[in-house]
């Protein structure tokens, strides 16, 4: 999706945007995604967090549903999340 006019079409900001972060089982894993969450979107309470451990227990999910403004701020997240060590994938 390079092309910002179909991205904008297909979000209307403000929304509710769920965000999952997957990352092997470590500690500090939950706690640097929470806080890179937190920087970006502020209000995210992380007591709404879900967290998933794969079927083997060597992976964790969690979905962070955050109130996003603008793609913008999205961006950013994703960026920052993308570029941690511990982070895996986010989707």
């Amino acid at each position: 999706m390079d092309d910002p006019d179909l991205l904008h079409d297909l979000i209307a900001f403000p929304c509710d945007f769920p965000i999952k972060i997957m990352g092997k089982t470590q500690a500090g894993f939950a706690q640097a995604a929470i806080e890179i969450v937190r920087r970006h979107a502020p209000d995210f309470d992380p007591a709404t967090v879900e967290m998933r451990p794969s079927r083997e227990g060597r992976y964790l999910s969690l979905t962070c549903t955050v109130r996003a403004s603008t793609r913008a701020q999205l961006d950013d997240l994703y960026r920052e999340l993308c570029d941690h060590p511990m982070v895996t994938m986010v989707l």
